[in-house]
């Protein structure tokens, strides 16, 4: 996969990791990549893992790779080797709406309690289109 650091430092940076679906290894490898492309899911979409609601599996659900492309979501980021054993960024794994900083990284609450007279939290466009029954442009902001 492709990956665009979009804000901080490093913003407009690319990473490219491997996501694996297969591996003559065993299935605990396809797993993993399953696993990533969940979390990515569930990071973008403001899911927990946990959530398993008909509505939270519908979120999940896509019919090919390129469904995935301008998923904006929270990674960890962490430095691998390449084949050459020269260090390389790879993503790790998805921070989801279980992590404690979540919401604040997609921007979901307010900064400060003057910029909302009601202080509550603001929702991501994919919760909002989802809940009027339509799905967001599936190129982000930044792409278009």
């Amino acid at each position: 996969g492709e990956f665009t650091v979009l804000e901080g430092p490093y913003a407009r940076r690319k990473i490219f990791t491997l996501i694996g679906l297969y591996s003559p290894k065993g299935p605990e490898w396809a797993n993993m990549g399953r696993g990533l492309i969940r979390g990515m899911l569930n990071s973008a979409r403001g899911l927990s893992d946990k959530d398993q609601s008909e509505a939270a599996q519908t979120a999940r659900r896509i019919s090919g790779f390129a469904d995935l492309d301008g998923l904006e979501f929270v990674a960890r980021i962490d430095i691998g080797t390449d084949t050459n054993g020269d260090d390389k960024n790879e993503v790790r794994s998805a921070v989801t709406a279980n992590h404690k900083d979540y919401a604040a990284i997609m921007g979901l609450v307010t900064a400060t309690p003057q910029a909302s007279a009601t202080n509550a939290p603001q929702r991501n466009a994919y919760a909002d289109a989802r809940q009027h029954g339509t799905t967001p442009s599936s190129r982000p902001s930044w792409a278009q």
